[in-house]
């Protein structure tokens, strides 16, 4: 592509759907972000609770979120297959909605509550918006709009650490407020995916929307072959609603990308961003303890939301050139070393010594990048390229769910473990994982760059990680 795709016109209104598409993710980002300045808050002597909330509470309000979102994942799945994305998109953002008016009333039960309904928005973010992203995209934007999910999660988390660290806490909910209040009339005028329309036996009007898309006046040979890839694939696939599963782990291609698929999922979600992302202003705290760090933990957190949102911008640039395998693998690596060396840095300071006092910023920095570079956008983008429209929804709801309990897990315990066995031992675990996902990667995955469904599972078929293409060069190891 000779262009850079934000100045091709012919992408225009892919790349605005996109946008819309990617509002409640930002929602998501910033009822995640708001946990880390609010959780120093509603611990202090001025919380707006009346009265300091325990660990034990925090923790709760932190970790609800994950495990109500493990039946939302299968729900919205089902809701985005039967009824489509846009009245997913709609239904999902009018409850979130609900989430900031609860948190008005702060006292630990509404705000609980509010926690809880987390959970339709992680769905909606991880399941709904990726694959209405991919089912709206050609394949030569489809990993730059991809990844768009992870940006704007980041920057919502971003915006949440910020604005946290300089407004009250009433005003920081209403300005959040406002973000699906608006997201809701813009999806009014969202069209609907051209898979979904094709699934449901509406074709013309699955033409017409591609039409739109891809800003031409008339029919052409391209979009008849849209068209008729996206019925090729519906009709390869077709199995009752039921049984997907039960053809998943019959079929032995589709077990294999269904394998690959929890990989990439485990792979993002025990890196360690979940707790970080959390915690990054107690995780701060106790490393600023003793030491002569100038910024306070909100303010070391904002930095680490800038590293966040540069990476997902960076990861958006060039997941089309560098492909997906090589960038999973190195991000995967270098984040499995920034781990072990922040756990090493803790573990003496628990012994008394005095390790250098920029190693926490710029490890848990590095961390980040990594996660926010590859791990978090190209694995969403990987899944949806590794299955037809048939198991996609299912196949993303069912690898998050299972991965949304283990952040559950993470969450809730990870403060209790840090003050009872040392913060070391969590962050040591967290890059443990990290390598062993790296080798995975290194030995299973597939190139999936701009290839066909049929071509990644002739690869499956064969054992093979990458197929050279005529018309394209693949980067490789």
């Amino acid at each position: 592509m000779n262009t850079f795709f934000l100045f091709d016109s012919r992408k225009w209104n892919q790349i605005l759907c996109a946008f819309t598409i990617c509002l409640p993710v930002f929602n998501y980002g910033n009822t995640l972000g708001w946990m880390s300045p609010m959780s120093l808050l509603l611990q202090s002597n001025h919380s707006p609770s009346g009265e300091p909330l325990t660990d034990v509470e925090i923790s709760w309000l932190a970790a609800i979120p994950y495990l109500a979102g493990v039946p939302l994942y299968f729900v919205l799945a089902y809701i985005g297959d039967r009824y489509g994305r846009k009245r997913t998109l709609l239904l999902s953002t009018a409850l979130g909605s609900t989430i900031w008016i609860l948190k008005l009333f702060p006292q630990f039960w509404p705000l609980f509550v509010s926690r809880c309904m987390v959970g339709i928005l992680m769905a909606c973010s991880f399941v709904t918006c990726p694959v209405y992203i991919k089912e709206i995209s050609e394949n030569s934007i489809r990993g730059h709009l991809g990844c768009w999910t992870s940006v704007f999660y980041i920057s919502g988390c971003l915006f949440t650490y910020v604005i946290g660290d300089m407004l009250d806490y009433r005003t920081i909910i209403f300005i959040c407020l406002s973000v699906p209040i608006l997201s809701f009339f813009l999806f009014i005028a969202l069209p609907e995916s051209p898979s979904y329309l094709v699934q449901i036996g509406k074709i013309e009007e699955a033409e017409k929307v591609l039409l739109w898309l891809r800003r031409k006046s008339e029919i052409d040979c391209a979009i008849r072959q849209e068209i008729e890839t996206i019925q090729s694939e519906q009709k390869n696939y077709e199995v009752n609603d039921s049984s997907i599963i039960k053809a998943i782990f019959a079929d032995k291609i589709l077990f294999k990308a269904f394998q690959i698929a929890l990989m990439a999922a485990f792979a993002r979600e025990l890196c360690g961003a979940i707790p970080v992302g959390n915690f990054a202003g107690d995780i701060f705290a106790r490393a600023s303890d003793g030491t002569r760090v100038v910024l306070n933990p909100n303010q070391q957190a904002m930095v680490l939301g800038a590293v966040q949102t540069a990476a997902t911008i960076v990861a958006s640039n060039i997941v089309e050139k560098s492909g997906r395998r090589p960038l999973l693998f190195i991000t995967c690596l270098i984040s499995g070393i920034s781990m072990c060396s922040l756990a090493t840095w803790f573990l003496f300071k628990d012994y008394g010594y005095n390790p250098p006092e920029w190693i926490p910023v710029l490890t848990l920095c590095i961390c980040i990048f990594c996660d926010s570079a590859g791990l978090l956008p190209v694995g969403t983008v990987l899944i949806g390229e590794i299955f037809s429209f048939k198991y996609r929804g299912t196949v993303l709801g069912t690898s998050m769910a299972i991965a949304s309990f283990l952040d559950f897990l993470q969450v809730l315990f990870f403060k209790m473990i840090s003050a009872r066995i040392g913060v070391h031992v969590a962050f040591y675990t967290f890059a443990a994982m990290c390598l062993l996902m790296a080798l995975y990667i290194f030995a299973k995955i597939p190139e999936t760059r701009t290839r066909p469904l049929e071509e990644i599972y002739d690869d499956l078929r064969t054992n093979k990680r990458k197929r050279p293409q005529k018309t394209d060069v693949i980067t490789r190891f």
